[in-house]
């Protein structure tokens, strides 16, 4: 499982021109199975994505991002095991 964290690099009103494409993006990789989460960061300097995969493939997606090939963004991605997820969520545990 991987957090691929976005932190913006311009001003939000760039970020906001870009956010069609990448919303689309997002709804491919929820629809595609490898993106299972994706939201603001608070206060709003970046996204949080949670993905599962393997790492060359996640991070090969994230390069992808809209925000990331129109310089809008950089990305970094972390790995990490779930050990303990709250009930229903079981399907998520390696």
């Amino acid at each position: 499982m991987f957090i691929i964290t976005l932190s913006y690099k311009v001003d939000l009103d760039v970020v906001d021109s870009h956010m069609d494409a990448h919303v689309a993006w997002i709804k491919a990789g929820l629809a595609d199975g490898w993106l299972l989460i994706a939201g603001r960061q608070v206060p709003r300097t970046g996204r949080i994505l949670i993905a599962r995969g393997e790492r060359t493939e996640i991070e090969a997606m994230a390069a992808t991002d809209p925000f990331v090939t129109q310089g809008v963004a950089d990305f970094t991605v972390t790995e990490f095991n779930p050990s303990f997820v709250a009930p229903g969520l079981e399907s998520l545990k390696p």
